[in-house]
């Protein structure tokens, strides 16, 4: 039970820090490239391209979650990678009512939807690998 949960708990320390980083990263970048349809950050939430991109990288930080899940718990590997991506896709509503300008409501509902199959596939991966 201990290790599931530590499962769990090191597959959203994964997507954390590899969506937060890409994103930190990304930004300024962004924002220098296309000063006039990103004058700055507010503009970036509201963007298509830019959410377009951001769910881009979202899934392969989701998968490496599910990967690293699965890993630390072998045992229903693929079971706890939906777990993880049930409960990342839940603390998401959370997020949504802190932020409401953040992003817009379809952003807030696609990334619901994306981390759930994104985290599978992390699950999956690693299964097929372990095999």
């Amino acid at each position: 039970m201990l290790r599931s949960a530590l499962a769990v708990l090191a597959g959203l320390v994964v997507i954390l820090v590899t969506s937060f980083g890409i994103e930190a990263a990304v930004t300024p970048v962004l924002l220098r490239m296309f000063p006039v349809a990103l004058p700055n950050e507010a503009a970036m939430s509201h963007n298509l391209p830019v959410w377009l991109f951001t769910f881009a990288y979202t899934f392969p930080c989701v998968m490496a979650g599910g990967y690293v899940t699965a890993r630390v718990a072998p045992h229903h590997a693929v079971r706890h990678a939906l777990i993880l991506g049930i409960l990342q896709s839940a603390l998401t509503i959370p997020a949504m009512l802190a932020f409401p300008d953040k992003a817009p409501w379809w952003g807030w509902i696609g990334s619901m939807v994306v981390v759930i199959p994104a985290a599978w596939c992390g699950g999956l991966l690693y299964a097929r690998r372990a095999k």
